[in-house]
């Protein structure tokens, strides 16, 4: 035996570390954020560099306080990421001080106080979002038209003056338009054809520019699978449950329907949620067959909440409610190890 062979361990080394992982996917969300500013304007990337920055600065600030190295735990790129995530979920004109408090709580509650990164039981990101939802639904549902509709247009001075309110800014109110979601949830009397003339926001089968910005996030989301940033079985799982759930209460064009498949996939948060939040190693199933479960529970209840929750959207707390039942499906779908012949499953029999 060589003397490189008594000294190294037979063990496989990948290339993948944290701060390559994190890189990916920052590269990858760059489609899906370009298209975000192209329909809804500076505010979106104006709420990511906002948000990045105080992730980053808690990150820092919590890490000094446990006495451990500033710049070793900056440059893994995990708080930017979870900065970056929640600027793309926030409405484009979210006010400062609501991106502030989503992503503190995100990072010190959310990340931190169970140990930080590899501890955190729920996506961060999601669980800073979720906060701010209940605690400022009118901030939180006030969406912008896409340019041009309603007067708005793709002013930066406009943007930067609404949410940091240093001067003159552009009246959110006299804008807001309530999202496609949000429409077909309040439709009481409308068939689907006389909503899409009434409303200009819909056009396409998803909405103006909501249709193109999930296309963004489903390009940016391939693009990681095939750098095998992660698999396909939670993305997979969460966009076939949405489609199977849309397709067996789907009643037409009537004013009951809650909207057709495509409409679901291509609306919202959707591709966001199944490439950028439930592939969140930590938080999520770590099997693939649980990914699968884990992704499928994700659809199911996102579907569940658009067609009879209080919300339009429900992807934050599916992933949050399907992070509490990750340890659970893991226990239940563990592969089977090298040396046995069948996987471990279920609770162990007692003699």
């Amino acid at each position: 035996m060589s003397q490189r062979g008594r000294e190294t361990s037979p063990h496989t080394l990948g290339q993948n570390s944290t701060q390559r992982v994190m890189n990916l996917v920052i590269m990858a969300t760059i489609p899906g954020l370009i298209a975000q500013t192209v329909f809804f304007g500076w505010g979106t990337l104006i709420n990511v560099l906002w948000c990045s920055l105080i992730a980053m600065g808690c990150e820092a600030a919590v890490v000094s306080l446990r006495k451990r190295s500033v710049s070793f735990y900056l440059s893994d790129c995990s708080a930017l990421v979870t900065g970056l995530l929640l600027g793309l979920a926030l409405p484009p004109f979210a006010p400062w001080w609501l991106s502030l408090v989503a992503v503190s709580f995100g990072m010190v509650i959310g990340k931190h106080l169970y140990g930080g990164l590899g501890q955190n039981p729920f996506n961060p990101a999601m669980l800073g979002y979720v906060l701010v939802l209940i605690s400022f639904p009118q901030e939180m549902t006030t969406w912008l038209p896409p340019l041009g509709l309603e007067g708005h247009n793709n002013s930066l001075t406009d943007a930067l003056f609404t949410i940091f309110p240093l001067g003159q800014g552009v009246s959110v109110d006299a804008i807001s338009m309530a999202t496609p979601l949000d429409v077909l949830r309040e439709n009481k009397s409308l068939t689907i054809n006389e909503l899409w003339e009434a409303n200009p926001v819909f056009d396409g089968l998803a909405g103006r520019g909501w249709m193109w910005v999930n296309l963004a996030y489903l390009a940016g989301g391939v693009f990681l699978i095939w750098r095998k940033v992660f698999t396909w079985h939670a993305p997979v799982g969460m966009l076939a449950a949405i489609a199977v759930m849309a397709t067996l209460f789907w009643s037409g064009t009537g004013s009951d329907s809650h909207g057709s498949p495509l409409f679901h996939l291509l609306s919202g948060a959707t591709m966001l949620g199944a490439f950028f939040i439930i592939t969140d190693p930590v938080s999520g199933a770590t099997s693939n067959r649980g990914r699968l479960i884990f992704g499928a529970g994700v659809g199911v209840m996102v579907y569940v909440i658009r067609a009879w929750g209080g919300y339009p959207d429900g992807v934050a707390f599916a992933t949050l409610l399907m992070n509490m039942a990750a340890p659970t499906i893991d226990y239940y779908t563990q592969p089977r190890t090298y040396g046995h012949r069948k996987a471990n499953k279920g609770l162990p029999k007692k003699d």
